[in-house]
């Protein structure tokens, strides 16, 4: 996470542009009244399907349930019905 003022983030605009969509940063943006956050497109888009997914408990608990068999190596693999590129 990078943090910036504004007149530095202004004078500089491109190069933290840059960061935040080539490196996925988070950007922090000082004021004096409250700070802002700039992020790419794509972080802020993975963010909120993330939090959809979790918002309801019962989607919430199936991934979670998910993710502890995954660790657990009980994952099942299953052929592909169709070729992926028709």
């Amino acid at each position: 996470m990078l943090a910036v003022n504004y007149t530095n983030l202004r004078d500089n605009m491109k190069g933290y542009f840059d960061r935040v969509a080539e490196d996925k940063e988070t950007l922090i943006v000082t004021r004096k009244d409250e700070n802002m956050v700039i992020m790419s497109q794509s972080s802020y888009d993975s963010l909120m399907e993330t939090l959809h997914l979790v918002s309801n408990q019962a989607n919430y608990d199936h991934l979670m349930t998910s993710i502890r068999q995954h660790k657990e190596g009980k994952g099942v693999v299953h052929e592909l019905i169709g070729d992926y590129n028709e």
